[in-house]
């Protein structure tokens, strides 16, 4: 393929988040009722806890929100501008504009819906021994209208994309959008991925998740998320491998594509479900030393998995790029990573 085919090629919507990132201590997890490996979102008991992170622990902001590190990294590992597009809400201030800055930088073609009430959306990270738990206030990302979809220069992006990818967080804020893409996807023998992205999503947007699960052609998740998912639809196993056979299996809306579920499962292989069968890949080997944190270990798996998919490489290839991806991100603090990949 020609750089020319890859612009635009794929295209991410989700909430944009600043993370506002500390290691902190087993007192201050206690204190704001947090659990490491999970991320939910901020109630009022937790507001106070983004200023007492600044203040009392060592605290780093970096660009963040699960879709759109995803597709930084894909963009990152294409190394093709342009071969990425993002949408989602952001807030006329200096954390959104830091924002911009940082996702055009990337190389992603970012169309941000700016909100003029709400300010930049934020996600506190507390990280104790390297685990992550993840408290997103979404703000401004909770303000994305599907009207900004349907603007043609936003649309646009939508018509070029043949892939497309939307972590399972964005159904809380626009899923006008999220049925819009993936219906156009389907009629147009595109690919239609998402993520099970958090227990809380799998629970309590149950319904939600279930109107669009017949328009995923990949859907991506962790062990904890794919196990909440099947005790949620009554399948009364917690066997990883099981759930990602039997997720692969729900029903499709179109018979284009057969669906793949991939599950990570942190320095466990990763498990790859389609046709009835399961492949386990893996991950590249770290001492807990070199690890820094896993903020961003499954955005970056996501997007070095989705910048082979668009190149129509095997899915052992996709998973290695996958894995080569979150090895290198896990290693520095949230999801960031060197100028160039060493990725062959």
């Amino acid at each position: 393929m020609a750089s020319s085919d890859f612009d635009g090629i794929l295209l991410g919507m989700g909430n944009p988040l600043l993370d506002i990132s500390a290691v902190v201590d087993e007192a201050f997890l206690t204190k704001y009722d947090i659990k490491l490996n999970n991320a939910i979102l901020a109630e009022d008991k937790h507001l106070p806890m983004y200023d007492e992170m600044s203040s009392k622990f060592n605290v780093e902001y970096i660009a963040g929100g699960a879709t759109q590190n995803s597709i930084k990294v894909a963009q990152w590992m294409l190394q093709i501008p342009g071969a990425t597009s993002y949408m989602g809400s952001i807030g006329k201030d200096k954390y959104g504009e830091a924002m911009k800055k940082d996702a055009t930088a990337a190389g992603v073609n970012v169309h941000y819906y700016e909100d003029e009430s709400a300010p930049t959306g934020t996600c506190g990270v507390c990280v104790v021994g390297g685990e992550r738990s993840l408290i997103a206030n979404l703000s401004a990302a909770n303000c994305y209208k599907v009207d900004h979809l349907k603007k043609p220069e936003n649309w646009a992006l939508v018509e070029k994309a043949k892939f497309y990818y939307i972590a399972g967080f964005f159904l809380t804020v626009s899923p006008e959008s999220i049925q819009l893409v993936s219906e156009h996807a389907a009629a147009n023998n595109k690919v239609f991925t998402m993520n099970l992205s958090a227990p809380f999503i799998c629970e309590f947007f149950k319904d939600v998740q279930e109107k669009f699960l017949p328009y995923m052609d990949f859907v991506f998740g962790n062990e904890t998320e794919a196990r909440t998912f099947s005790r949620v639809h009554g399948w009364e196993t917690e066997d990883v491998e099981q759930i990602a056979i039997k997720i692969s299996q729900l029903p499709k809306a179109t018979g284009t594509y057969k669906r793949t579920t991939v599950i990570t499962q942190g320095a466990d292989p990763v498990v790859v479900a389609e046709d009835g069968k399961v492949k386990k890949y893996p991950v590249i080997p770290l001492s807990k030393e070199k690890l820094v944190d896993t903020n961003g270990a499954g955005d970056a798996f996501v997007g070095g998995f989705m910048s082979q998919l668009v190149k129509g490489k095997s899915i052992e290839e996709c998973v290695k790029a996958g894995c080569y991806a979150s090895n290198v991100v896990i290693q520095r603090s949230g999801c960031t990573y060197p100028e160039k990949p060493d990725f062959n």
